[in-house]
């Protein structure tokens, strides 16, 4: 894929996107500001273990949006239409994924019984070593792109099948935190079930023994490498800049920690939003095998000429991402079964937080009325809704010992 020209010089630090990167000073500037903002998150608001409210998370998050667009908008200014179409198809590309991780990560946080207080700081540092890990990918995709040329074919095949697999439906066990270095971490090393606020480590029976804390880390980072699996090609997809493709990927995560609160209450609601990512992966990964076909040099392909195939631009790419994603967040928000399945969802994981994870009473309590607010919802629903919940035995015996719990801890 070919990118815009350069500028036309008027400003001494234009971009030059013409086939050469930024220069250097650009380059630190913009990985010195990502650190900045890193840092920023750490110091001022992972410090101090807090459940962050609606009012910080939704502020915390439009920040961090309007700095990702502000610096696209530079781009497109002083790089000129073609780069800063680029960065915006793959940024938000790279936002929408990372809102479907979102719910992986919700998956490994109830799994391990993560307080709620405690879960800023995992996914910070989370977020960090993915950070860390895609660009090492993107380092490495980067130079595979440039050595061989048929690699557009592998990476278009990786999405389609991807795109596939987004298709099956998947329960929550199947994203069960039980990967290679988990089971190591437990085998081998002194591990407590017991949480020391987000301490890594604590005192058991006079011996020093590691918390839950870094193996939820070590679980939410390498789900996340895995998602980079995916992402990095789709990303590529759009732009083979590889500032552009920094930029997008880290500007996607940041502020991914603020998003989860945010939208914690909605995310089992977006019942279509996989259906979405699988369009948008699957356009990607034909207009990748497009591009690898318009410039074909594999010998058993064409005879190792290029094949004149029409190219999808960036622009068609963007207006085509955006209106997916809109018309299928739309679609899960009015679906009379996402409000069903968001209801129930957030029933039963408000249920386990109660009974099993929270030990501060003014949380717990906090969390009690949000069950009997949703419990009030779920007899709103639709009959035949009201219906699969009343046979769903385990659902209906998790709420009545929260009731029972509620009911001895108030008696007490």
């Amino acid at each position: 894929m070919s990118v815009a020209g350069p500028h036309d010089g008027s400003y001494a630090w234009s971009l030059e996107w013409s086939g050469v990167d930024p220069s250097a000073a650009v380059w630190w500037l913009t990985i010195l500001g990502i650190v900045g903002l890193l840092l920023f998150d750490y110091v001022f608001h992972v410090r101090r273990a807090h459940v962050p409210s609606l009012r910080e998370a939704s502020v915390w998050s439009a920040l961090y949006v309007g700095v990702a667009l502000l610096f696209g908008v530079g781009v497109w200014w002083f790089g000129g239409s073609g780069p800063g179409a680029e960065y915006f198809a793959g940024y938000v590309t790279e936002k929408a994924l990372s809102v479907d991780n979102l719910f992986v990560f919700l998956v490994i946080m109830s799994s391990f019984k993560v307080p709620r207080a405690e879960q800023q700081k995992v996914l910070l540092i989370g977020i960090t070593l993915s950070l860390v890990a895609r660009t090492a990918f993107i380092l490495v995709g980067a130079a595979l792109i440039n050595l061989f040329a048929w690699v557009f074919y592998l990476f278009g095949l990786i999405l389609l099948v991807t795109a596939g697999n987004l298709l099956k439906p998947e329960s929550e066990e199947s994203h069960a935190p039980d990967n290679v270095l988990i089971r190591f971490a437990r085998r081998h090393l002194r591990t407590t079930d017991v949480y020391n606020g987000d301490r890594m480590s604590t005192v058991v029976h006079g011996r020093r023994v590691l918390t839950p804390m870094p193996l939820v880390m070590i679980a939410i980072g390498g789900t996340d490498i895995m998602f980079a699996l995916d992402s990095i090609p789709a990303i590529f997809g759009l732009t083979q800049n590889v500032y552009l493709v920094f930029t997008a990927t880290a500007f996607s995560l940041l502020g991914l920690r603020q998003l989860y609160f945010l939208i914690d209450g909605l995310l089992d609601r977006l019942i279509y939003l996989a259906f979405g990512l699988a369009f948008i992966l699957g356009f990607i990964g034909v207009k990748l095998i497009l591009h690898a076909l318009h410039e074909n040099n594999v010998p058993f392909i064409n005879n190792g000429r290029p094949v004149p195939v029409i190219e999808i631009s960036t622009g068609l790419s963007l207006v085509v991402i955006i209106v997916v994603l809109l018309v299928t967040v739309l679609a899960s928000l009015f679906s009379p079964k996402g409000v069903a399945q968001n209801a129930i969802s957030a029933a039963r994981r408000h249920a386990l937080e109660y009974l099993v994870v929270e030990r501060d009473p003014h949380v717990r309590e906090e969390i009690f009325q949000r069950l009997l607010a949703e419990e009030a919802q779920l007899r709103k629903l639709p009959e035949k809704y009201v219906r699969r919940i009343s046979d769903d035995e385990q659902l209906v015996a998790l709420l009545r010992r929260a009731h029972d719990e509620h009911d001895r801890t108030r008696e007490a």
